[in-house]
């Protein structure tokens, strides 16, 4: 831009993201004066879907809204359910869950870092030109990705869509002998995860902030990942009592957090306490990172993350790939731990009858904290359902990053507008945001009006 003025730059379709969005930016006289992160895809009504099915059907419903974190649905929407029913899974199956768990967020934490976000740092167009460059490096992902696979198919009977887990539990629950080989493949993926932390840590990443708030599920003594009560770290923390760390009960969520319509997107526009907030491993990392498994610390400081026990944060959204790649190896150690330790439970899911009322349930999606509610009836017929996703909370923070990226290119003296286009689009991967997941909150209102 080498004149003063009003200019316009629109990319009609981000690559490399989950769904399909568009970008736009405004500048005028060299000053971005909007950024808009376009959200595009139809209004996907899977709330109004939910309203008049029985209490055992979220679940399934659910898994559907995303074929590559289905777990987070299904087992938020379990949370939920159980919650309004007053029924407790148990041990036995929440460790279970947990590790089912732990291989969604393998397989789709490692999709991110090699297909879709390692071409940015590595000056590769996509994947393809990646694994033509980078071979070895691409094989090791699919590895990697296929280990996560693994645990799903056993488990969730399928990777995509699981159909084993139920209300209450699983369908079926594996045996002893059926996890074994599992382990054997997890052991050699460890060493996968932890080449993948190092690889990351050469990559060079540019300097750069978040001033958001940071939002996580909390459990003392554990990573959180299915289960935990928000938490919120504030940008200002040093001027915040107990280090700037915020919880609340998960039933007063929707107290705290705030949706509202915006015209240029399908999703709508969240807000913590009426700040913008950032849920994701950039959040969990900060607010949990003390309780990743030692395996998982040791990479985060051999990386330069630095010792989340004695409180290392990280706020670059440019250095999210290292966290997730670290969050792998955690979930790697921790399934290792879930199989080592595996004891059947004596059935594989428990009763839930129905009762009147309302739940809540809350878990880790690899992208950031999703969150499900349902009214029941006292048959069980949902009456009402609301589900909140990560993308749909991070979108004003990824628009504070692209205004600020942005700027910082325009007072550095850039003047093309599909280099600004690419770096913008960067910044959009560095949150993996799932768009299609975002795209199912906006209620269906119809007019009719009659000619007289």
């Amino acid at each position: 831009m080498t004149h003063r003025g009003s200019r316009v730059l629109h990319v009609g379709s981000l690559s490399r993201v989950e769904g399909e969005g568009a970008l736009h930016l405004s500048v005028h006289d060299d000053t971005v004066t909007e950024a808009r992160l376009q959200i595009y895809e139809p209004p996907r009504f899977f709330e109004a879907f939910l309203r008049g099915r029985a209490h055992t059907e979220p679940p399934d419903i659910t898994a559907r809204v995303c074929g590559i974190c289905p777990v987070a649905y299904q087992l938020s929407a379990c949370a939920a359910v159980e919650d309004a029913c007053r029924v407790t899974a148990g041990p036995a199956i929440a460790a279970l869950r947990r590790l089912l768990y732990c291989g969604e967020w393998i397989e789709s934490q490692t999709l991110h870092i090699y297909l879709l976000h390692a071409p940015d740092f590595l000056g590769c167009d996509g994947a393809l030109e990646l694994a033509r460059t980078a071979r070895a490096d691409v094989e090791r992902g699919l590895r990697l990705k296929k280990a996560g696979n693994e645990i799903l198919e056993l488990l969730g009977g399928r990777a995509i869509h699981p159909v084993n887990v139920r209300l209450g539990g699983f369908h079926r629950a594996p045996t002893p002998a059926e996890l074994r080989p599992l382990h054997a493949q997890l052991t050699r993926a460890l060493d996968d995860a932890q080449e993948t932390v190092a690889w990351v840590s050469g990559f060079g990443f540019p300097d750069a902030e978040t001033d958001a708030d940071l939002f996580a599920l909390a459990a003392p003594g554990t990573y959180a990942i299915e289960s935990g009560t928000p938490t919120v770290l504030h940008a200002d923390a040093k001027h915040h009592p107990d280090g700037g760390l915020d919880s609340f009960p998960l039933h007063t969520f929707l107290d705290r957090v705030h949706e509202e319509h915006l015209p240029h997107s399908t999703a709508l526009y969240s807000t913590l306490d009426g700040r913008r907030h950032l849920t994701g491993s950039l959040a969990r990392f900060a607010i949990s990172g003390r309780w990743l498994t030692r395996t998982a610390r040791d990479a985060a400081v051999a990386a330069g993350l630095g010792d989340p026990w004695e409180g290392a944060a990280c706020r670059n959204p440019y250095r999210s790939i290292l966290v997730r790649a670290v969050e792998v190896v955690y979930a790697v150690t921790e399934a290792l731990r879930l199989i080592e330790t595996y004891e059947p439970p004596a059935r594989p899911y428990v009763e839930v009858p129905p009762v009147a009322g309302t739940g809540h349930g809350a878990t880790e999606a690899p992208r950031g904290l999703l969150y499900h509610r349902y009214a029941l009836d006292a048959d069980g017929t949902v009456t009402d359902a609301r589900m909140v996703p990560p993308t749909a909370q991070n979108q004003g923070a990824i628009e504070d990053d692209l205004r600020r990226i942005a700027q910082a290119a325009l007072d550095a003296g850039e003047t093309d507008d599909a280099a600004l286009a690419a770096l913008c689009e960067r910044a959009i991967r560095n949150h993996d945001p799932c768009i299609s997941c975002s795209t199912h909150f906006l209620d269906l209102t119809v007019e009719r009006t009659r000619t007289l």
